[in-house]
């Protein structure tokens, strides 16, 4: 797994890449969580551009369910934006979808 983030249009969007498995889910994680800090620090939302994700296995949606956590305590707001069809069936499956906001791009989620 890549983790990839920047500041874009008052918020940080963070992109992760790849797999994210049992030995990639720490590290997929430790990068959330900061990325939720970073975005309470900068009063800013949380945009995870998951078109790049080729799986997630349930470590990973537990991570999501982690930053969740932290994110709605720290008043940030975590948008998932992009997801591709892999990541659609994923987070319908798990009902993340109803979890979390989900955009069809970055650029609405930045919006929203």
């Amino acid at each position: 797994m890549i983790w990839s983030e920047e500041a874009r249009d008052g918020a940080i969007v963070a992109a992760p890449r790849g797999k994210i498995d049992e030995s990639t889910a720490q590290d997929f994680g430790a990068s959330l969580e900061g990325a939720v800090g970073r975005a309470a620090d900068a009063a800013a939302r949380l945009v995870i551009d998951c078109s790049g994700i080729d799986y997630m296995s349930s470590r990973g949606l537990r991570a999501l369910t982690l930053a969740k956590r932290k994110a709605d305590g720290s008043a940030v707001t975590i948008v998932l934006a992009a997801p591709n069809g892999v990541a659609r069936e994923i987070l319908a499956i798990s009902r993340y979808d109803k979890l979390f906001g989900v955009t069809e791009t970055v650029e609405a989620a930045l919006t929203a």
